[in-house]
């Protein structure tokens, strides 16, 4: 895998003709829209085929993959044009391998809305070990709020990978309840029917594990929610079920803030199996511009978790956007727009200006002025940022990467991923 990027004068012809790929494999591998228009700046990921198949009358995938010794998850892997679906052709050319060499498996879980596009959801779960769909809530009587999860999770266990129940203190109202969390830490009966009814659901609609992100908890009660998470732990991994808690990006002990004093790193972390950093939003809606996970503060992060928490316990979390933010900036009245990848590179296409690139923050931006004469300021992520990311996971020794979220389009993330790493299966 190469990672280029877009120099005055490259076309998509002079590249293919550069790296010897087809013209086809570059757009489709980089959901390119406009092929004929590259912006100056943009990365493209680039990737070697090895060994080819042309399919012949009456092969199927699954015979196809019996024959070269490999998984459909990989052909669906190495073949975006397949969109995660069996069907295929007489002629047809599928690449069944490429010359990279992926290195250390790692898990890989996304958060998913159950209205995420089906196409979307099919061609990306090949990539994943597991898939959360977002959210089940709960009362203060601790009942859960149910959610139409029954099509995600029927995709993810076809596909062979290991769907996780999503347990958060989000309200209808959009935002995380500190008051509801802390009834469910504090009154036991309210915590028992609440332990009682995940259980039913875990069981009930063939989940594998339990996510649990509870956000701006009262700092009061960072012990009872520990401890909380130790009787889920408790209940649900003789039945089978592991327990994963989301932390808040915290650099030390001492943190103050909201969102950091009701998760104790070393507290949380002992009680449940796997912990997922939530290391993002540095850059968020109401917040000057910025990236939004720069690398050194996603760094720093990791190097105090891992002081507290063993560091295969740890999923580093990984945004898929970005932000579109009007200028001038004003604190308390500027509102940033969440924007794709895709849909910030078009957005530089479209008013005709170069992508640059932060290397301390390790993350593509650019301005531009729209057709009111308005300024913006545009950071999101590209396979450079992700590449400069995931390179965190072997060198602390993590366990994967956690998504948030999956409901926008992002080829090059999964092209890079699994050309880094093997991915690890869901369903053993």
């Amino acid at each position: 895998m190469v990672i280029h990027i877009v120099k005055p004068g490259d076309t998509l012809y002079s590249l293919a003709v550069e790296y010897g790929v087809p013209m086809s494999l570059i757009v489709l591998d980089n959901g390119l829209a406009a092929p004929e228009q590259l912006v100056t700046g943009q990365a493209l990921v680039i990737r070697f085929p090895e060994v080819l198949h042309t399919v012949q009358p009456g092969e199927t995938l699954s015979s196809i993959a019996r024959q070269y010794n490999t998984s459909l998850r990989q052909l669906y892997r190495n073949n975006l044009i397949l969109e995660g679906r069996p069907t295929i052709w007489p002629g047809q050319t599928l690449i069944i391998s490429y010359q990279e060499t992926p290195g250390q498996e790692i898990s890989v879980n996304a958060y998913a809305y159950p209205f995420i596009d089906q196409t979307l959801l099919s061609t990306t779960l090949p990539f994943l070990t597991d898939l959360t769909p977002f959210t089940y809530g709960f009362t203060p009587a601790g009942e859960l709020v149910d959610l139409d999860d029954a099509q995600l999770i029927s995709a993810a266990l076809r596909i062979g990978v290991a769907p996780l129940m999503h347990l958060s203190t989000l309200t209808q109202e959009g935002g995380f309840s500190n008051e509801l969390a802390h009834l469910a830490l504090n009154d036991r009966e309210v915590q028992a029917r609440l332990i009682d009814n995940i259980v039913l659901v875990l069981q009930q609609k063939g989940y594998r594990g339990l996510d649990v992100d509870f956000e701006y908890v009262f700092s009061e009660d960072a012990g009872a929610y520990a401890a909380f998470l130790n009787a889920l732990t408790r209940r649900l991994n003789p039945l089978g079920y592991p327990v994963i808690a989301a932390l808040a990006p915290k650099t030390s002990a001492l943190q103050r803030g909201a969102l950091y004093e009701g998760h104790s790193f070393a507290e949380v972390g002992a009680a449940v199996n796997e912990v997922l950093l939530m290391t993002y939003e540095w850059g968020y809606t109401y917040g000057p511009p910025m990236a939004v996970a720069p690398l050194p503060n996603v760094r720093r992060v990791v190097e105090y978790a891992i002081t507290e928490i063993p560091a295969h316990k740890i999923w580093l979390g990984v945004p898929n956007y970005g932000y579109d933010w009007p200028l001038p900036y004003t604190k308390g009245k500027t509102k940033a727009t969440s924007i794709s990848s895709q849909q910030a590179v078009a957005l530089a296409r479209r008013y005709g200006v170069s992508i640059q690139y932060d290397e301390q923050a390790q993350a593509p931006w650019f301005h531009y002025t729209d057709l009111d004469g308005t300024q913006h300021e545009v950071w999101f992520e590209d396979a450079r940022s992700i590449q400069a990311k995931l390179g965190l996971i072997p060198e602390y020794g993590l366990t994967g990467a956690g998504y948030w979220n999956l409901m926008r389009d992002f080829p090059q993330n999964w092209l890079v991923l699994s050309s880094l790493y093997q991915i690890r299966p869901g369903l053993r």
